[in-house]
């Protein structure tokens, strides 16, 4: 249906990328992505390395097919990374820095590099450093993103890319999205909100019913963030949180000084770590607004295609300047 240069490089027969959703298991969501042809992604944030090989034994279990493993700087975890380079994922993600000393350690390990960037001096950065793809996220995303849309910073990285593949991210989870990031140079296109909406995505059903019932606008930048979450361990760092609301949330915003660190970022971490979390800061992008249903991954990945496939063409049938000239009465 759709295979561009980014499905040649990854070994993936459908363009699309499966967001990492951080210290989350997403074990079972990434492996259906991958059976159906995608790219499904592993975080490895508040892990420990026991349980990040748990999960890369267990996704490995489940299919033979290409993966990458997600690494941030908030914190970063030299020890996972270490591991990470010993397991061998066809590829690495990273966000929040360009470190261009872990791109490098990547290479040697015959690992390819995932950059996302959120503004032009990030891809700038990227591109010195040797990135093998670059996810433009725009600033509607969930999780931590920055401050240019979707549609100013994709044009924007594939004209400073050259031949490195520009994969789309922010505000994407129809085939809509994915027909406009076709249109704007991309070569594929990453999504985390509408497969936070499987059925395969081992988070609360809370969290998913949230999602189906939210507005573009229930999906907010969560101020303060570093009063519940850990701090950035690397220079250059840089990414606010985008959530669903939540009295934590409204509470940051209006009254960050109410939040002890001391004890928010534990009660965080714990709840993180028990599939839940989400009644504090519930990562949430925009694109919840056109989640309306929870279905399989596979299901998700396909429809989105398919529907690609007939707005593209609808569009190239409108724009047809062959249309019967309009005669005089």
């Amino acid at each position: 249906m759709f295979y561009t240069p980014l499905c040649e490089l990854l070994g993936i027969e459908t363009p699309i990328i499966c967001a990492p959703f951080g210290p989350w298991d997403e074990v079972a969501l990434a492996a259906s992505i991958c059976t159906t042809g995608g790219l499904g992604s592993l975080g490895s944030a508040a892990r420990t390395v026991p349980e990040l090989r748990g999960q890369w034994s267990r996704l490995r279990e489940l299919t033979d097919r290409p993966f990458a493993v997600n690494h941030t700087t908030r914190p970063f975890d030299e020890e996972a990374f270490e591991a990470t380079l010993e397991e061998g994922p066809a590829a690495i993600s990273f966000h929040l820095a360009v470190p261009e000393d872990l791109i490098a350690q990547a290479h040697a390990s015959g690992i390819m590099w995932i950059q996302q960037v959120t503004d032009a001096r990030q891809a700038a950065q990227a591109l010195d450093a040797g990135a093998d793809v670059f996810i433009a996220q725009g600033s509607e995303a969930g999780g931590h993103s920055g401050d240019v849309s979707t549609m100013v910073l994709v044009p924007q990285v594939v004209d400073m890319a050259g031949d490195t593949p520009v994969v789309a991210a922010g505000g994407i989870a129809d085939g809509r999205g994915v027909a406009a990031a076709f249109a704007l140079g991309a070569q594929g296109v990453s999504m985390g909100t509408r497969f936070l909406a499987s059925t395969e995505m081992n988070i609360s059903d809370e969290w998913k019913q949230r999602i189906v019932r939210a507005d573009a606008v229930d999906a907010v930048k969560a101020l303060n963030s570093e009063r519940v979450l850990p701090p950035y361990s690397r220079p250059g760092s840089y990414g606010v949180p985008r959530a669903l609301r939540t009295d934590l949330v409204d509470t940051l915003r209006d009254h960050p000084e109410q939040v002890n660190p001391e004890d928010a970022i534990p009660r965080l971490m714990e709840a993180i770590s028990r599939g839940r979390g989400d009644e504090y800061l519930p990562f949430t992008g925009q694109s919840a607004a056109l989640v309306h249903d929870i279905l399989p991954a596979s299901e998700i990945l396909r429809g989105i295609l398919q529907e690609a496939e007939t707005v593209l063409t609808a569009a190239a049938a409108l724009t047809d300047n062959r249309a019967p000239k309009r005669t005089r009465p």
